[in-house]
């Protein structure tokens, strides 16, 4: 941890401790933003998740830059830590609690994204620069989940998540340059089964398809746009697949502040957390806007519980990995078996 870095955590306090302080022009905007993080109540319900006056904690933070920013955090149960991508430098990191800054996990990630496990606790990982989606091996080899479709190469994977039964879903919104002709002309969302024998396209109404999560009962599947600044939900049918009639707006995120949904979790009662203006935003099950974690960055770019009760939202910024403690635990990943 640099010094400078100290430095300005304890003006911080000080200013705080002088009753709110006014923050000078001449202060770096980093600072101001880092004096207004708050919880911010828009449902009395929020209280049952969250308390108010929850401190929002840093943990690592000098990531990202045009490539990419910080992205795809996942608990690690069994080890007791978190890996996250800087998709910059192409690089895995790894925060464990207690021990300060994040060490590099993996060096060349081809600049993967986002991150889950399947049910043998396997690492997926949906990579931009090799536009596939792959799976770490207990040997360390990568197997290739899916890198096209009908013949056609994928555009740009962008997040991945593993159903209870194994089968494996991630969405593809594509990226800045225009598809080719041998490239899918589709931003859709995707499934592949568990044995990697079969990939349907699932979803195929949306302009950026980007983070996607279950319900707690797997009766629903949220997919965040991006592009439009809101989350979609669709209906689960017993192939796996959505039930297209079903689509629906379940959110709007937008607003004249900075950020989109972007990455997305769900916690065991169904509440809902994923990026937006201005912040982290929790809605309940029915897409009502309890609560939001105003972290003073520019976009909360993923998210992920972990801890060893779940009960810790890790999330990154554009730059930046935080936490903050919630009562309510998340759904674990892997994801549990559902019984028969």
């Amino acid at each position: 941890m640099r010094a400078s870095e100290i430095s300005r955590r304890h003006m911080l306090a000080m200013a705080g401790a002088a009753g709110g302080l006014a923050i000078s022009g001449n202060i770096p905007r980093v600072w101001a933003a880092q004096a207004a993080q708050r919880i911010e109540q828009m449902d009395p319900a929020l209280g049952n998740i969250i308390a108010a006056n929850e401190p929002i904690r840093q943990l690592a933070t000098g990531y990202g830059g045009d490539i990419g920013p910080a992205e795809g955090p996942v608990w690690i149960k069994e080890g007791r830590y978190l890996l996250f991508d800087d998709i910059q430098t192409a690089r895995r990191m790894k925060y464990t609690p207690g021990q300060g800054a994040s060490t590099v996990a993996l060096a060349k990630t081809n600049e993967a994204n986002g991150l889950t496990r399947d049910l043998q606790g396997r690492i997926v990982s949906a990579e931009h620069l090799t536009r596939r989606v792959t799976r770490q091996e207990a040997d360390g080899s990568f197997t290739v989940v899916a890198n096209s479709f009908q013949g056609k190469r994928l555009l740009r994977p962008n997040d991945v998540i593993v159903k209870s039964d194994g089968a494996i879903y991630f969405t593809d919104p594509g990226g800045p340059l225009a598809p080719e002709q041998w490239d899918v002309t589709v931003s859709g969302v995707y499934r592949v089964s568990a044995d990697l024998g079969s990939m349907s396209l699932i979803v195929d109404d949306m302009v950026g398809p980007n983070g996607l999560a279950f319900s707690p009962d797997e009766k629903i599947l949220y997919v965040n746009d991006s592009r439009r600044r809101h989350v979609r939900a669709y209906d689960l049918q017993a192939n796996g697949t959505v039930a297209k009639q079903t689509s629906r707006v379940f959110a709007d995120l937008g607003g004249p502040e900075p950020g989109v949904p972007d990455g997305m979790k769900v916690d065991v009662a169904g509440n809902v957390y994923t990026g937006g203006g201005g912040g982290l935003y929790i809605m309940d099950s029915k897409g009502k806007k309890l609560g939001r974690i105003v972290h003073g960055q520019p976009a909360t770019t993923n998210v992920a519980f972990g801890g060893d009760d779940w009960k810790t939202l890790f999330f990154t910024t554009r730059s930046t990995l935080f936490s903050v403690n919630v009562k309510i635990p998340g759904v674990p990943v892997p994801a549990p078996k559902k019984s028969a």
